[in-house]
């Protein structure tokens, strides 16, 4: 007895460590990553950045169409996934809770939240691009849809589980029907974990950008036509990271840092939406 609890808190202490030791590990190398992208970022963070197309090679310009592609492909990804998560979410909590359909939906939509990106913009390319003959805003926003739906699937369904019974009870006593008693009490309930889900799933899909490259493709020049190839960020990123041109290179370190401060604020924002839900 009196050997096994010092062999048990060294044990510990041993353990205690190797842990903290594997978590500094990680943030150093978080930290490293951040300082080199505020380090080469903030440099060409300029007015010019919000304002300019982005330049032919070897000339100075912005991120401008990049921007706002990506602004217009999310948008359109968003308002086409988050009703289809929602709604496959509230089935599964609310209608079909103990099924087996809901049990498939359920694997299947993990299989989903786990699957690489650059296997869902194969399977809209086959789907879409191909059909239609070229690359499009639509196909790119299709794709990013996929990814939105699992992550609003998953947090609708806990966050209506998370709702106690006796709330629904109470607005079924007074005569309410079902569908009623899910839209005005269930929903109230959940509706700050149900944004957080979509305002995460946004996050996700921000820095995609195999998805877009079988579907969007990419646009040197500014366009509005959502059946035509569109530019965006992670894209432009990636295409002028790989470039020798020194402006193209600085374009893509400021565009990655605007990229990351946005996503930032949206796990910021979704974080202390959660933390005003458990409050």
């Amino acid at each position: 007895m009196s050997t096994i609890y010092p062999r048990r808190k060294a044990l510990n202490g041993i353990m205690m460590t190797l842990c903290v030791v594997a978590a500094a590990i990680g943030l150093a190398w978080l930290g490293l990553i951040l300082g080199a992208l505020l380090y080469n970022g903030v440099a060409g963070l300029n007015i010019a950045v919000f304002t300019e197309m982005t330049p032919p090679p070897g000339q100075a310009g912005g991120l401008l169409n990049a921007l706002a592609g990506s602004l217009v492909i999310t948008v359109i990804a968003v308002i086409l996934g988050t009703p289809v998560g929602i709604l496959a979410g509230t089935y599964m909590a609310e209608y079909g809770r103990f099924s087996k359909l809901t049990t498939v939906v359920r694997f299947i939509n993990d299989i989903l939240l786990s699957a690489p990106s650059i296997i869902v913009g194969l399977f809209i390319y086959e789907l879409v691009v191909r059909p239609m003959g070229h690359f499009s805003a639509y196909a790119g926003a299709f794709a990013l849809a996929v990814l939105v739906i699992p992550v609003v699937v998953r947090t609708t369904e806990d966050m209506l589980n998370l709702v106690p019974n006796a709330l629904r009870e109470a607005g079924s006593a007074i005569g309410a029907p079902r569908w009623i008693v899910i839209r005005s009490v269930a929903y109230r309930a959940a509706m700050s974990g149900i944004v957080t889900g979509v305002l995460l799933a946004v996050a996700r899909i921000s820095g995609e950008t195999a998805p877009l490259l079988f579907t969007a493709l990419n646009n040197q020049f500014w366009s509005s036509n959502l059946n035509a190839p569109m530019a965006s960020l992670p894209v432009t990123i990636f295409q002028f990271a790989l470039s020798p041109y020194k402006e193209w290179q600085q374009l893509a370190w400021t565009g990655a840092l605007i990229i990351t401060l946005t996503v930032l604020g949206l796990s910021i924002i979704a974080r202390s939406l959660t933390g005003r839900r458990e409050g």
